[in-house]
C-alpha cells in the first residue's frame, strides 16, 4: 500500500487503513473473489521509500469478508436485462447470465415495451427488476472479474415470490443479533421474538 509523504505523522496508521479500505473494498480478485469489507488489520510492516517520488510502500496484512460464487450455489438475484437469448441478473457485485435453454420450457419470451418470460398460465413473469432464485452452473474467473452462468430449470427456482419475506427474516435476525450482543447489555425484545417466530412458521409452510 503506497502513501504520500503528506500523510506522514502521528496518524500515519489511520491514514494507511483509510486508504486501504478505499482502494481495496469493492474490488475483485480472481483468486479470492469480491472483497466486500475489511474487518481487521493484522500487521503493518516497515515502509520502503520509492526513489525519486517520496512515496512509501507499506506491506499490510489484513482480514476481510469476500464473496466468491461457486458452481452449484443457489443465489437470489435481480434481473437487469431480458432478451430472446435469455436474461442477465445481478447478485450483489456478480453478473449472471441465464440462457433461454436454461429457462423452464413452459416459459415463453414476450417482446414489447417490457420484454419478459411468462408461463403459459401467466402466473409467473420474469422481467427487468424481477427477483429470481437461480443456481450457478458455471463460472469464468478473470484477474479482476467473475462472471457466472445460471439456470432456473431446477425445482424451487424461477421467480422468487418469497424473496421479500426472506429479506424481512434476515433483517429480523440482524435485530436479534444486535439485541443479544452481551456488550450492549440488552435483552431480546419480545415483539421481535414473536415476529420472528411467526415469520419462520410461515416460511416453513
Amino acid at each position: 500500500m503506497q502513501l504520500h509523504p503528506r500523510h506522514f505523522g502521528r496518524d500515519l496508521r489511520d491514514k494507511l487503513v483509510s486508504k486501504l479500505m478505499k482502494d481495496v473494498e469493492g474490488t475483485c480478485s480472481g483468486r479470492h473473489g469480491f472483497i466486500v469489507a475489511i474487518t481487521g488489520i493484522e500487521s503493518v510492516g516497515k515502509g520502503l521509500i520509492r526513489d525519486g517520488t517520496g512515496f512509501v510502500t507499506f506491506p499490510v496484512k489484513y482480514q476481510c469478508v469476500v464473496f466468491r460464487p461457486f458452481k452449484g450455489e443457489i443465489l437470489e438475484a435481480v434481473v437487469t436485462m431480458v432478451n430472446k437469448m435469455g436474461f442477465f441478473a445481478e447478485a450483489g457485485p456478480v453478473q449472471i447470465f441465464v440462457s433461454n435453454h436454461l429457462i423452464p420450457d413452459d416459459m415463453e419470451f414476450q417482446s414489447g415495451d417490457v420484454p419478459n418470460y411468462t408461463t403459459s398460465d401467466g402466473s409467473v413473469k420474469i422481467q427487468k427488476e424481477s427477483e429470481v432464485r437461480l443456481k450457478i452452473i458455471g463460472t469464468r474467473v478473470d484477474a479482476t472479474e467473475i462472471f457466472c452462468i445460471g439456470t432456473i430449470k431446477d425445482d424451487f427456482l424461477e421467480a422468487s415470490c418469497n424473496f421479500l419475506l426472506r429479506n424481512e427474516i434476515l433483517r429480523t435476525l440482524s435485530k436479534v443479533y444486535l439485541y443479544s450482543r452481551p456488550d450492549l447489555s440488552l435483552q431480546l425484545d419480545s415483539k421481535i421474538y414473536v415476529h420472528l417466530q411467526f415469520m419462520l412458521l410461515y416460511w416453513k409452510t
